[in-house]
């Protein structure tokens, strides 16, 4: 397959102006796509068509323990690895977007959006079944990627995306019309009512309980797939002619952010946690035995946790213990 030299982008900066960008994507998005799907899927050529980069110009990476921004266009060979590897970019920690912050920042809090690893994007479209008449709503919009791949598949007038985030629907919409796609994109609380009625609901944030307004959009027939919070369970239901549901556990598994009603999440137990490692009288010491990390590497683990005591919140630190010292 031939591809273009190269290719222009416009990438609006922290202050609304456009600063054009020439790289050439395709080759990266075609090489991304033969790794997420497989060589008869019908979402190939949606994921070797898109831009992934252009709904990413700054995100937010790891670094010493805190949290750096990375411009793309100061570092295009970065910019293009970074989007079109399969991994999920951080866009906003708390209420600052990366397209916001300078290389001073080093924002505290939790993630707040992002663009969704493309092969989990595309494993929640499987789960929801999606056909290519339905009208789909796209539950937490993030970087406008994944509404992008629906646009691709389905058509503009078939595809609605939703976020709390007034900045975030207001540059995924300017970044999709970029892409040539333009969905409706409005924000809304997606625990709330909407507006309009659907074939499929497809949720990238993780919702406890399901909201009944999801099945009330939904029309007879419909099929909702999403995952609860806390858990790794994705859990798909169809709408029954009588109005209820019929639902199933996949047997697969995902995390997302959880659904927030403001600008960021409500305040947790941080500062409890912080007190109990430094109050005076308190002993912190080092445990004889392993002590696993459930939020990333045993989601099982944490699903089960959550389903026994919902509401449980973790904190895991490392410090620099010699291996074998107590």
């Amino acid at each position: 397959m031939g591809w273009p030299a190269r290719t222009g982008n416009l990438r609006p900066d922290a202050g609304g102006e456009s600063r054009l960008t020439v790289m050439d994507w395709r080759p990266y998005a075609y090489a991304l796509a033969g790794r997420v799907t497989h060589p008869g899927s019908r979402w190939r050529d949606a994921v070797a068509s898109t831009p992934r980069h252009l709904f990413v110009p700054a995100w937010w990476a790891r670094s010493g323990g805190r949290w750096k921004v990375r411009h793309g266009p100061s570092d295009e060979a970065a910019w293009l690895e970074a989007a079109y590897r399969d991994r999920t970019l951080i866009t906003k920690i708390g209420t600052l977007h990366a397209d916001h912050a300078t290389t001073a920042d080093e924002p505290t809090g939790r993630p707040t959006s992002s663009s969704t690893l493309p092969v989990l994007v595309l494993q929640m479209y499987r789960h929801a079944r999606i056909g290519e008449k339905h009208a789909v709503l796209d539950v937490g919009t993030g970087s406008g990627y994944g509404a992008a791949l629906l646009c691709h598949l389905l058509g503009d007038e078939l595809v609605t995306s939703i976020d709390v985030d007034d900045y975030v629907t207001a540059i995924a919409t300017r970044r999709l019309a970029e892409a040539g796609h333009h969905p409706r994109v409005a924000s809304i609380d997606a625990t709330g009512d909407l507006r309009w009625t659907f074939d499929r609901i497809v949720a990238m944030v993780s919702v406890r309980p399901i909201p009944p307004s999801w099945l009330t959009a939904l029309n007879p027939g419909g099929r909702l797939t999403t995952t609860i919070s806390g858990t790794s369970l994705i859990v798909s239901a169809t709408k029954t002619d009588d109005g209820g549901a019929v639902g199933v556990v996949e047997r697969d598994w995902a995390m997302f952010m959880r659904t927030r009603t403001g600008a960021d999440y409500p305040p947790g137990l941080s500062d409890l946690m912080e007190t109990a490692r430094t109050a005076e009288g308190d002993e912190v010491r080092t445990g004889r035995f392993p002590v696993i990390d459930i939020e990333q590497n045993a989601w099982e683990l944490r699903s089960m946790v959550e389903i026994l005591a919902p509401g449980i919140e973790h904190d895991y630190r490392e410090t620099g213990v010699t291996p074998g010292s107590r």
